[in-house]
């Protein structure tokens, strides 16, 4: 299954690793070890932030893809399912029985 890991280094960390030259060859092994899918990185309330695509087949791996990015960056991680078009395609039928036995019309509305 497809998880969606969110990795934000805080700054002091961040630059603790940049200065000392060991960020990137740090993230570059754990990139090896975690083998995203995708990897993205960019701003998150002003902290260095990874996303990180990966393929979990069982909830045992979690923390042997988190305790390396715990470890190293001290980041707060958050661990999201997620789909791409073709997962969301094949849940469609489920989505539209929940959906006609949920949906309710706001007061009012007709």
């Amino acid at each position: 299954m497809r998880f969606l890991i969110k990795a934000i280094i805080p700054t002091d960390r961040g630059n603790e690793l940049l200065g000392s030259g060991r960020f990137a060859p740090t993230m570059q092994a754990i990139l090896a070890e975690l083998k995203p899918e995708n990897a993205y990185f960019a701003l998150e309330d002003g902290c260095r932030t990874g996303y990180f695509f990966v393929n979990i087949d069982d909830p045992s791996e979690i923390p042997g893809k988190c305790e390396p990015l715990f470890m190293a960056f001290n980041a707060k991680l958050e661990v999201s399912p997620c789909m791409v078009p073709e997962d969301l395609g094949k849940a469609g039928a489920d989505i539209e029985r929940a959906g006609k036995a949920y949906f309710r019309q706001p007061a009012g509305v007709h």
